[in-house]
């Protein structure tokens, strides 16, 4: 028996943002209708002024909670509309109102998915500055989404078609970052990416696991002996368990032999020493997922883009292979 497609539930993001026009652009391409139910949790009017914006004739349908959204259709777009924003909304700017609703989007979705209503939730870009002005002090969609599903042990997973990276520390400064990587830390985030790939099919990943220091230390004569205290220990406990992993490794080759194919994922110790690799290999091919959390959430992996919001010429393709990645990792039915 064929199975149904699944439902994805698409966050707006900052609508004052890139987030609208890339709904629109992504939404028009039946591909993403052949595989999945898609609709959009947001404000319809700024998909309408996405579209004009974009001079597309598309047709913004507005749902609510009771209807069926599985009733998607190629040729229109289904917008649950939660009508929080003024239609004046500025392009570009940072908006507590712009905040706020990125907040209530991702609330709702969260909510929807708890429910069992949709199967994935794939988000577009929130602005940070204007999630704190709204009244919603969080570092990212990551923290919300822990904190909303009460998950305790997650990680952002970056994934391109030749990179995968887990992070075990994500949106803090380096110094904190290097204080909270503790082997239990870091122990759960390798088992994180372990049972990530080992459930989408990959029998017995090989994980590597970024040093912090030059070298990974270079036994001692960089650092103050991070990798021997915060690292090595998680390893050999991992190692204990059957997992396939290796290191403390020098990042600065590490990520060569990942893309080249001799890891299936890496797992990085702070921010840019993830970020950077997978955005090096191209920003429209990279999607963020969190792992750990009880629903699935894909994400694209660029920001808001506020110096081009509102021209029309913000590229899609994040926002596709997000939608793509969702679909797949969405549970069967």
């Amino acid at each position: 028996m064929m199975s149904k497609k699944p439902i994805v539930g698409i966050t707006m993001g900052d609508a004052a943002g890139v987030g609208p026009e890339i709904i629109v652009k992504s939404l028009q391409k039946q591909e993403v209708y052949e595989n999945a139910h898609p609709f959009v949790i947001g404000d319809a009017k700024m998909l309408e002024r996405a579209a004009k914006v974009l001079d597309t004739e598309i047709t913004i349908k507005r749902v609510n909670e009771a209807e069926n959204f599985e009733d998607t259709t190629f040729g229109e777009i289904a917008c649950y509309d939660l009508d929080i924003l003024s239609k004046d909304l500025p392009f570009g700017q940072v908006s507590p109102e712009a905040g706020h609703a990125a907040f209530e989007y991702l609330k709702t979705a969260i909510e929807l998915a708890n429910a069992g209503r949709i199967d994935a939730i794939c988000t577009a870009p929130l602005n940070k500055e204007a999630l704190h002005k709204g009244g919603h002090v969080y570092p990212g969609h990551t923290e919300i989404l822990a904190e909303l599903t009460g998950t305790k042990d997650f990680s952002m997973m970056l994934s391109s078609p030749k990179l995968k990276v887990i992070h075990v520390t994500t949106h803090v400064g380096l110094i904190d970052a290097i204080n909270m990587i503790e082997p239990e830390r870091v122990y759960h985030v390798i088992r994180l990416a372990h049972e990530t790939l080992s459930n989408s099919g990959i029998k017995q990943p090989k994980i590597a696991v970024c040093g912090i220091n030059p070298h990974a230390g270079e036994n001692g004569l960089f650092g103050y002996g991070e990798e021997e205290e915060k690292i090595i220990p998680a390893i050999e406990r991992a190692t204990g368990e059957g997992i396939n992993v290796e290191g403390p490794l020098p990042a600065d080759t590490l990520f060569f032999r990942a893309q080249r194919g001799d890891f299936d994922i890496v797992v990085a110790m702070y921010h840019d020493q993830g970020h950077g690799p997978i955005k090096v290999l191209g920003l429209e091919a990279g999607v963020n997922i969190t792992v750990g959390l009880p629903i699935i959430r894909t994400s694209v992996d660029h920001g808001t883009a506020f110096d081009i919001a509102g021209t029309g010429i913000a590229d899609d393709q994040s926002l596709l292979e997000a939608l793509r990645q969702a679909i797949e990792l969405a549970p069967e039915k």
